[in-house]
């Protein structure tokens, strides 16, 4: 029974994850913002609406009686879950009809048509950990299918210009906010003019609404809104990755807002200027511009805010059990006219160590998660499936075990030190990727530079490849030749001051982690070529804290966005992304060069061609296949000067999956640029039996 279960892990990881994640997207394309339009839902005939006279006034929710509905539940062209059908019929609750666009958003669905019910049990780690309910609720203008391609989401088309300075969308008609109110451009044009142009909201206008100067400053585009359905964008510059740039298939946080909710907390809108800011006060905030941002307008903190998103947030992320319930207002169908999401909940559960989150997987208590689960446990999860009553799932993960220096620290030795190319590379090849391989991940990862993975339109072997030998003979020749060949009684090398060459790597692995073993052996191989590194443990929101002021020294954190660079991983690449901190002041100086923790780069420094090359190439060049080819000059300068160390990647990705969870995918790629769980439209999983798996 040994022998099979050893035989099976590594015929299982090798073949099964990596193989099958690789040949199906062997084919992608890279997606293109260009010219698109959703596709319609062809409900079953015997559903069709019978013709009927419009109503001379839409009623409220309130007002829409059982008795009298506007449509039947035998005439409706659209169905809904049992649970809002009750509400249909105690008459709390328009028809489904009502509530869902003309044209609505079909959902994919991985496996079948699903059913209706029942609750999905997942762990989370904390406020900190916002993304994990975030990324699995639709939030986005656009998002792609399994096969990769952008199609419309909220948008039901949208157009360009050839000089790609005008694009124009179509909103979907009928789309509503949770509370019913109808989303149109007026909720764009609220934000454009109540947010985007207030200059205390918005010190640097987002990517979404401005391109880029030649001097670097941010010029804000002009906004019109023709009718209710139509907002046109007009930009200064060419913007043919308006999407990638400005988060279309991110957030639609980045483009309009309830502002009919929102002005109530909009100091420059209401009347009693003195009681709201006393309501700031009261919540702890010292002005109103992070009370208006960072409080009531997240969905995450603020439950009360209306939302067009699958599920809604009921209570608070504080809380060790929090739910989320499904939008009865939810724009998305099945391809038979089903609204979605089948499931009515989902109940997020606090865990506060790895030990506790792999306690309630191998005794079935979660029903789907791949955040946070970490491949060192795969044993540990494949050897508990049949007790659990779950299956593993295992993907590739687009992120890589990184080192990264921190180019932009305040300290000036550092600084220094970690700007010498030669130093870089020696610190490359003082570590033995091999090693920490075999010890710690049994040689199921590959030795490789931070850098796209190989289902990528973007590979590119030149980087992945570079500097990655272990030869401590060359590290300490390039180290003696930068110029820092003295050392201490301890054998440090020593900075020209006399002393010590030592700095803080931060990071998020805990104690006893794969991750934390990693690092460490990073740390010794360092030592042993006269580096002093010492690995601190930080809370994920501390950590956070540190890299948001540029306060790091150092950091070991797995770089990600490596299958589809361009959407929106080039920020990392580019090196204006303060979450990867490679250079996080650079980045600061890059989004707004008058930022208190921005810090100038040198002059001659590499990164000003990194972001010449995107300004004024890449983001420039409306042909897709183009931007990718022009990507490889970033990649280039990636491969000679190596700004941030790559240690392993593709890493098999464990995916825990309650056996009866369906419409989930197997060996699809695990990258932040895809949302983790939101690429698989978490709207559409459901269970195979709905009663068996209630709240």
């Amino acid at each position: 029974m040994e022998e099979k279960r050893k035989l099976t892990r590594r015929e299982f990881l090798q073949v099964s994850a990596l193989a099958t994640a690789s040949v199906a997207l062997t084919a992608c394309k890279q997606p293109t913002p260009m010219a698109t339009t959703a596709p319609t839902v062809e409900p079953p005939k015997a559903t069709e609406v019978p013709k009927t006279e419009e109503p001379k006034e839409e009623p409220k929710a309130e007002e829409t009686k059982a008795s009298e509905p506007a449509v039947t539940a035998e005439s409706a062209k659209f169905k809904e879950a049992p649970m809002l059908a009750k509400l249909v019929e105690a008459g709390t609750l328009p028809p489904v009809d009502e509530r869902l666009p003309m044209n609505p958003y079909i959902v994919d669905v991985a496996e079948s048509i699903g059913k209706y019910g029942g609750n999905w049990r997942r762990a989370f780690n904390g406020v900190s950990d916002r993304w994990g309910p975030t990324k699995l609720n639709d939030r986005t203008l656009a998002w792609f299918d399994k096969d990769l391609n952008m199609k419309p989401k909220l948008l039901e088309s949208w157009e360009v210009s050839a000089d790609t300075k005008t694009w124009t969308f179509h909103l979907r008609k009928g789309v509503k906010f949770s509370d019913g109110v109808e989303l149109t451009s007026e909720h764009f044009k609220w934000f454009y003019e109540n947010q985007v142009l207030n200059a205390e909201l918005t010190t640097t206008p987002p990517q979404s609404h401005a391109s880029r100067g030649p001097d670097g400053k941010w010029i804000t585009c002009e906004m019109e809104f023709p009718d209710d359905y139509t907002v046109v964008l007009k930009f200064a510059l060419p913007k043919p990755m308006l999407f990638y740039e400005g988060g279309g298939t991110r957030s639609i946080n980045g483009w309009l807002t309830p502002g009919y909710y929102m002005q109530q907390w909009h100091i420059g809108l209401v009347d009693d200027k003195a009681a709201l800011e006393a309501k700031i006060k009261d919540a702890g905030f010292d002005s109103w511009v992070p009370f208006f941002n960072d409080f009531k307008n997240r969905f995450d903190l603020n439950p009360e805010r209306p939302q067009i998103t699958p599920f809604l947030l009921k209570g608070s992320l504080a809380e060790e059990r929090f739910v989320m319930e499904r939008n009865p207002y939810y724009y998305g169908v099945d391809p038979e006219g089903n609204q979605t999401p089948y499931i009515d909940t989902v109940t997020h559960r606090l865990f506060e160590n790895a030990e506790m989150l792999n306690m309630w997987v191998i005794n079935g208590e979660i029903d789907y998660q791949y955040r946070h689960l970490s491949f060192g446990n795969y044993t540990l999860y494949k050897e508990n499936e049949a007790n659990g009553d779950y299956r593993v799932l295992l993907g590739v993960s687009a992120g890589h075990q990184a080192l990264q220096l921190n180019l932009s620290t305040k300290n000036p030795q550092l600084n220094a030190f970690f700007n010498t190319r030669d130093v870089r590379i020696a610190v490359s090849h003082a570590i033995n990727r091999d090693e920490i391989n075999e010890l710690v991940w049994n040689g199921m990862l590959k030795p490789r530079q931070y850098s796209p993975l190989p289902m990528s339109p973007s590979y590119y072997p030149k980087l992945s490849e570079a500097y990655i030998e272990y030869d401590p003979d060359k590290a300490n020749a390039l180290l003696d030749g930068a110029g820092y060949d003295k050392k201490g009684a301890d054998g440090i090398r020593l900075f020209p001051d006399g002393t010590p060459i030592s700095f803080i790597v931060e990071g998020t692995a805990d104690t006893g982690t794969p991750d934390e073993d990693s690092v460490q052996l990073v740390c010794k191989y360092l030592e042993a070529v006269g580096i002093k590194a010492t690995y601190k443990y930080f809370e994920r929101a501390l950590y956070s804290e540190h890299y948001s002021a540029n306060e790091i020294e150092a950091a070991y954190w797995g770089g990600d966005r490596t299958v589809l660079p361009l959407v929106p991983g080039a920020i990392i690449f580019r090196g204006v992304q303060p979450d990867r901190p490679w250079c996080p002041g650079y980045g600061f100086y890059y989004n707004d060069n008058e930022d208190v923790n921005g810090v100038k780069p040198p002059d001659g420094h590499f990164i000003y061609k990194i972001w010449d090359i995107w300004d004024n190439q890449v983001s420039v060049e409306p042909d897709p296949a183009k931007q990718v080819k022009l990507f490889e000059g970033i990649l280039d300068i990636w491969a000679e000067e190596l700004p941030m160390i790559g240690i392993l990647g593709e890493m098999p990705a464990p995916t825990i999956a309650k056996n009866g969870f369906m419409n989930v995918l197997a060996g699809y790629p695990n990258d932040d640029t895809t949302g983790d769980e939101q690429f698989l439209q978490s709207e559409s999983f459901f269970w195979d039996d709905p009663e068996k798996h209630t709240a």
